[in-house]
């Protein structure tokens, strides 16, 4: 997959995109492969090429969202300032994805003041959905403990009862 086909990346144009993918790296985990936990130090940002991570929190692995689809990110902890990340990302098959190191992606977004706005701007948006899909998953997991969320796609699941 080519990184503009990402929804994030959508629109930038194409030097900051080759920038990007210069300082990525392409990945391979196998099922079971821990990306980083809770607490760990929010040093990383990935894109999804093809597998399934399951993001859960706290103690118990609330799952609160399954990254599946080709071009979906995760780990943004690191690119918001936040020194730690707020949950624990893991393979749930074997999986592809593209690495980027925080401070890069941070670099590159203060040198290129117009495509880091649309990328921060398009990331915000992103957690959004997300927030709004979390949000409905707490509130019908009081229902029933699965439940699809609008607008990404993605299987939220809750253990609440």
């Amino acid at each position: 997959m080519f990184i503009k086909q990402a929804d994030l990346f959508w629109g930038m144009d194409k030097d900051f995109i080759s920038e990007l993918m210069d300082v990525s790296v392409k990945e391979t985990h196998e099922k079971g492969h821990i990306l980083f936990t809770e607490g760990d130090p929010a040093l990383r940002f990935y894109v999804l090429l093809k597998g399934c991570v399951k993001i859960d929190i706290g103690e118990g692995e609330q799952v609160v969202y399954i990254v599946r689809h080709g071009g979906e990110a995760f780990g943004w902890s690191g690119l918001l300032d936040r020194d730690t990340y707020s949950s624990t990302a893991q393979c749930m098959d074997k999986t592809i994805l593209l690495r980027f190191e925080a401070m890069d992606i941070q670099r590159l977004a203060e040198d290129n003041p117009v495509n880091g706005m649309m990328f921060y701007k398009k990331l915000a948006t992103m957690l959004g959905i997300r927030l709004i899909a979390s949000y409905k998953g707490i509130y019908d997991g009081l229902h029933d403990s699965k439940r699809e969320s609008f607008g990404t796609g993605q299987m939220i699941m809750s253990e609440m009862t």
